[in-house]
């Protein structure tokens, strides 16, 4: 096979990969997170500013795109990129994640899955070639094998099963794609948390031959110790000279683990979720701007940090928006945690280039774990108005929020 995407490692710290992902919409320095543009666009963002934030590329979802507004309307207007604006490369999750949590509104069955639509309840289908036509349609430059993703806790039996099912649909995926320069298929490697259905999983996807490998099935409820044993343990059978993404995460600290288990690629909807709901992603762990210890505090959010949250606005003032439901709290705290993923991406990269991830993810550890200071604590009493600094309210901490 020749691979439609171009991938070079140009850097290694143990196990971690620093590197370059080419597509034809542009390169994509790796260890690389992607925002999460479910149905075409980052929720609070335009592209420009999601670009802003150092996001080479972004995700979508073919579930919600081909029922609204329709695969194919969207081709006709041009392909995702135009439709959306958005000039950089995109990877489009297969969808088959979406459709398995229908429950009772889906049926599996080797062909693939029928299902109702979630929005206005009509009879749909998503097979493994339907799933690479409608990529393809989109116009993405990464797209994904249907699978289906083993839930958590089940046998390894029932795990058994999904997986060859899911290696099945690989090879109708990699059958009914079409190769284009600098576009490309990855396939999604699965076997629950038992290693060795990992390991004929990954036998499988390699026999079937892709341009990237995924692994699926993880983030679903096993723990991060756990998560991190399984991401090890399928890593190591993966190809040195292909990208290796790991779907759905996460939070900060699963990105460093991963990335020290050699992952090159995330996806995960935390950081834009979290800041539509008030919690920020800062270099001392997470934030809540809801709680009324920030009401008076006049510091930014992260000295460290130069996004337009931090660089122009109060704790006070996001504690505000938050407060009043203001849309303008959650674009801004949107494009905060988004510029810190890709601050924190930029650090891993930069500490593999080094020989440092050692030295970075114990310094990253130690940070998070001293938490955010309240500034009261600090001694750094937020100004409240024309009778001068004071404390605006009494705070007693949370366990919580350190």
């Amino acid at each position: 096979m020749t691979a439609g995407l171009g991938f070079e490692v140009t850097a290694r710290d143990g196990a971690a990969r620093a590197g370059c992902l080419a597509t034809a919409h542009g390169a994509v320095p790796t260890p690389a997170f992607m925002p999460v543009g479910t149905a075409g666009a980052v929720k609070a963002m335009k592209p420009d500013d999601v670009a802003a934030t150092g996001a080479a590329v972004i995700l979508a979802n073919t579930y919600h795109l081909m029922l609204r507004p329709g695969a194919e309307r969207v081709a006709a207007l041009g392909g995702l990129h135009r439709f959306m604006n958005w000039d950089g490369p995109i990877l489009t999750d297969s969808g088959g994640y979406q459709v398995l949590s229908l429950g009772e509104l889906r049926t599996l069955d080797e062909n693939g899955v029928a299902f109702r639509s979630h929005i206005d309840g009509t009879a749909r289908e998503l097979t493994p070639e339907r799933a690479v036509e409608i990529q393809g349609l989109l116009g993405s430059d990464i797209a994904m094998a249907l699978d289906e993703c083993t839930p958590y806790p089940v046998s390894e039996a029932t795990a058994r099963e999904s997986m060859e099912r899911s290696m099945r649909w690989a090879a109708r995926s990699r059958a009914s794609f079409r190769p284009r320069e600098g576009r490309g298929l990855f396939g999604i490697a699965q076997g629950g948390v038992f290693e060795n259905l990992r390991r004929e999983s990954v036998a499988a996807l390699l026999d079937i031959g892709f341009d990237g490998y995924a692994v699926g099935g993880l983030a679903v409820g096993e723990g991060r110790s756990e998560m991190l044993r399984v991401v090890e343990a399928t890593a190591r059978h993966l190809p040195e000279d292909r990208p290796r993404y790991l779907m759905g995460v996460g939070k900060p600290r699963d990105i460093v683990g991963a990335v020290a288990r050699g992952i090159d690629m995330f996806d995960c909807v935390l950081p834009t979720r979290s800041g539509r709901t008030g919690q920020a992603f800062t270099r001392r762990g997470a934030v809540n701007l809801r709680n009324a210890r920030h009401a008076g505090d006049a510091r930014p959010l992260d000295e460290a940090c130069a996004c337009p949250a931090c660089a122009s606005y109060s704790r006070a003032y996001l504690h505000h928006l938050f407060k009043a439901r203001e849309i303008l709290g959650y674009m801004l705290l949107t494009t905060h945690n988004l510029t810190y993923y890709q601050e924190l991406m930029g650090g891993l990269r930069s500490a593999i280039a080094g020989g440092s991830l050692a030295a970075f993810a114990t310094a990253f550890d130690e940070e998070q774990g001293a938490g955010d200071i309240p500034a009261i604590r600090r001694g750094v009493f937020a100004r409240s108005g024309v009778g001068g600094d004071s404390p605006s309210v009494s705070y007693v901490p949370n366990q919580d929020e350190f």
